[in-house]
């Protein structure tokens, strides 16, 4: 494509496609009406930038109006990423499985294509298909450690750009000092565990991060090493199904087993976190956000649980750390987070970091 199109396309004013913002919007609040209704949508993706690539910016324009006129009025179409591709929105499907509708829709989309392309274009459009839930081959909603596609991690504005900016310098900034001030108590921690029990000093577990990308989460270890993970497993899953009884305002395995009695002080006292401050250095954490989850706990999620992770960085601590910690339910910890994303700022990261100390020293639902 010419510099000329670049700065003044004046093929995109005749695609009949919304514009890039407006479509994000309307994905995130039609994945928002899923998570509230359980109703699946489909997300169609045409990626166009090989036409891009070739010059053939008049085709795309023609498959925008085409696709415009042809889809219903219940549907949406518009510019999904970066003015290269192209993304639809079907909803009410009527009944109809998910292998009916997507026969139905690529069926659509390829006589489309092939009405609008040359021969020699075809080849270079690419088309996904992306049902939201995502579903297993039985045809159940069910998890995925790969993000749904939906606006991405660049900022979009100023105001937001300039959070992400001093976030992450916060991030580095504290994560940074926390390592240096605190290292005697690292040395003296460590020594415990090598002396109290046998195995390794740090406990490294895979989590997902922001959009289920997964890391290595560090803690100190806590448990004897040779342990039965079901037990966490299957207390997980009743307490996302909320059949977990509600035993003196707690919703925590009580007297685990697996943890040591160094392991009891390091919970209640939440010194076991301290290692995530090398998390939050890397980048895949950051002081302020919801708690990453492990993989097998992500497969227990309702659509809407898995906002938590697809809107913000994990974090150390936050408002359920402060407000809730073990003594709220699953479904009301998952609301403080998204509490946490809708109004969050620097100065409430602050205020959360500030009360992060006493939460710690009174220790009310650490087990």
């Amino acid at each position: 494509m010419t510099n000329r199109n670049i700065r003044n396309p004046g093929w995109l004013k005749a695609d009949h496609l919304d514009p890039e913002e407006l479509f994000q919007r309307l994905l995130t609040l039609e994945r928002k009406r899923s998570d509230r209704t359980g109703e699946p949508f489909l997300l169609v993706l045409i990626h166009c930038e090989g036409l891009i690539r070739k010059g053939a910016e008049r085709s795309i324009a023609d498959i925008g109006m085409s696709l415009a006129a042809t889809v219903r009025v219940t549907d949406v179409t518009g510019w999904h990423r970066n003015r290269s591709t192209i993304g639809l929105i079907f909803t009410s499907f009527n009944g109809a499985g998910s292998a009916e509708v997507m026969a139905a829709i690529s069926a659509k989309i390829q006589k489309i294509l092939l009405e609008n392309l040359h021969a020699s274009e075809v080849g270079h459009v690419e088309v996904s298909y992306h049902f939201y839930p995502q579903e297993d081959e039985s045809g159940q909603a069910r998890s995925s450690g790969s993000a749904f596609p939906g606006p991405d991690d660049r900022p979009t504005d100023i105001s937001t750009k300039t959070f992400a900016v001093v976030k992450r310098s916060i991030d580095i900034l504290g994560s940074l000092s926390a390592l240096l001030v605190l290292s005697p108590v690292f040395l003296v921690i460590s020594a415990l565990i090598k002396w109290t029990s046998a195995g390794p000093v740090f406990y490294r577990q895979q989590r997902l991060g922001r959009y289920g990308v997964p890391f290595t989460f560090l803690k100190f270890r806590s448990m004897n090493v040779a342990n039965d993970p079901g037990i966490h497993r299957d207390f997980t899953r009743n307490l996302i199904r909320g059949k977990i009884a509600n035993t003196g305002g707690v919703y925590k395995i009580q007297k685990d087993p697996r943890v040591t009695p160094l392991g009891r002080i390091l919970r209640a006292t939440s010194l076991d976190e301290l290692p995530q401050f090398i998390n939050v250095l890397s980048g895949a954490m950051s002081l302020v956000g919801p708690r990453p989850p492990i993989s097998y706990e992500y497969e227990f999620y309702q659509p809407w649980h898995r906002r938590r992770i697809f809107e913000a960085k994990p974090g150390i601590t936050g408002k359920w750390q402060v407000d809730g910690r073990s003594r709220t339910t699953f479904d009301e910890m998952v609301r403080m987070d998204l509490q946490y994303i809708r109004e969050r700022s620097i100065l409430r990261d602050i205020l959360i970091i500030l009360r992060t100390p006493f939460a710690m020293i009174a220790g009310h639902g650490a087990y």
